[in-house]
């Protein structure tokens, strides 16, 4: 399916303040095209949809080989005392399908993902719903920290998490 643009074509100038042109109006070009989803495409959410059959717990995607990230997971599993998360590395097979399932790219490790069973989070979306479900004070600092503008509180995540490999270094390997 092709979208068509039908814009005015004005020749002369228009009067002052007159957002309105008389003239006839031309067929321009295709500019962009809406393809069908191909046939072979894969729904992400119904094959992995098995994560979630036996085990409801969300999962945390994360960057495996990045010493920050596993320091986050190894805080976070310390202060989830009722293991209400799952965790997964951005890097495994797993974490390839859930980040697709997720919109986002099999090779972006860009962000920590948490994924529920309907809905996946990422960057500072993802944090403050970990610590949503983690032990006290995290939930109330969550809520705290909601009223801090989202753009203003990705922009702090997207600085740190560029920065994390430079600061914090890397292991030569996944860990978890």
């Amino acid at each position: 399916m092709a979208l068509q643009l039908h814009v005015p074509l004005c020749a002369g100038l228009l009067k002052s303040r007159s957002r309105v042109c008389s003239l006839p109006q031309r067929k321009v070009s295709t500019f962009a095209t809406f393809s069908q989803p191909r046939s072979d495409s894969v729904n992400w959410v119904e094959a992995t949809n098995t994560f979630f059959l036996q085990d409801k717990r969300p999962i945390m995607l994360f960057d495996g080989v990045c010493n920050l990230c596993n320091g986050g997971v190894k805080f976070v599993r310390d202060n989830d005392r009722n293991k209400t998360i799952r965790y997964e590395a951005l890097q495994s097979e797993a974490g390839k399908m859930l980040l697709r399932r997720s919109g986002r790219a099999p090779d972006d490790i860009s962000s920590v993902v948490l994924v529920e069973k309907d809905r996946s989070y990422i960057k500072s979306e993802a944090v403050l719903k970990i610590m949503e479900y983690i032990d006290l004070p995290f939930p109330q600092l969550a809520a705290l920290l909601k009223l801090v503008p989202l753009f203003v509180r990705d922009f702090v995540y997207d600085n740190v998490a560029d920065n994390r490999y430079n600061v914090f270094g890397r292991s030569e390997s996944c860990e978890i």
